[in-house]
Formats: structure tokens, C-alpha cells, sequence
């Protein structure tokens, strides 16, 4: 498989653990990812191959526009790489957790080329009432 695609509810350990779903290993047994917090209400799992691409356009517009550099530093100081344990399991700092509000259960959600951590209850919230604005451009992609 190409991406993620699925959600799985599991639960955090006393340790701040939750286990990456099976799925989602697959073929990533070894690899390492980033861990990175980009919207306020969820946490992002990038795989290293998906990860890369993104870190080259972040070095650009750094480039282009210095006066982004800022911002930049502030979305990657808190970012950190991640492995799985011999469990599949990944770790997330308190601090991180806290950030996101994450409780003990979290819904991991397949998003195409990297995987979101979210509050299940924020999730729904978050999407249970579809935009009608977007339904033309999802009209097109799915025809």
C-alpha cells in the first residue's frame, strides 16, 4: 500500500505509549518517523520517506522567505524522530500529548502520506459536518 487509510482507537500506557496499528507497520518495522505537531488539536507521524519531501520545501521557503524561519523553528524545536519498539509501539512525550489533548485513548487516522494522532471525541467534532464548499472538488476527485 502507497499510504494510510483507516482509523484504529487505541489506548495510551501509563508510559505514553500506544501501539502503531498493524496496518500501518507493515514494511516500517525499522524505519524511523517524525513525530510533529502542525494543527493545534492533532499530532502527525511522517514516515521518513514521506518526511523528506516535506523537509525539502520547508528548506526552500526558508530560502525564498527568510522571514519564515520564525515559524519554521517553532513547528520543528518540538518535533522529534520516533521509532517503533520491538511491540510496534510508538513513544509520545507528555509534553506533546498535553499540546494535542490527548488522553488516554487516541484515534490513530490514516491521512494519505502520514498518519494523525487525535482526541476520538475531537475527531468526530472536527469531522462530523462535511464543508459544502469542498463538495465540487471532491466531486471531480472521485467522479
Amino acid at each position: 500500500m502507497s499510504g494510510y487509510l483507516g482509523s484504529f482507537h487505541h489506548q495510551v500506557d501509563a508510559k505514553g505509549r500506544f501501539a502503531l496499528p498493524a496496518p500501518f507497520r507493515r514494511g516500517s518495522e525499522s524505519e524511523s518517523f517524525v513525530l510533529i505537531q502542525i494543527h493545534e488539536d492533532a499530532l502527525s507521524l511522517y514516515p521518513h520517506a514521506s518526511w523528506r519531501p516535506v523537509e525539502a520545501e520547508l528548506r526552500e521557503l526558508i530560502r525564498r522567505q527568510p522571514e519564515a524561519r520564525a515559524s519554521i523553528l517553532g513547528l520543528t524545536a518540538s518535533a522529534l524522530e520516533v521509532l517503533t519498539d520491538k511491540q510496534g509501539r510508538i513513544l509520545i512525550p507528555d509534553r506533546m500529548r498535553e499540546r494535542a489533548g490527548l488522553g488516554h485513548e487516541v484515534l490513530i487516522v490514516g491521512a494519505l502520506n502520514k498518519i494523525e494522532i487525535w482526541d476520538p471525541e475531537r475527531f468526530r467534532s472536527r469531522t462530523e459536518v462535511p464543508d459544502p464548499k469542498f463538495d465540487p472538488f471532491i466531486e471531480s476527485i472521485f467522479a
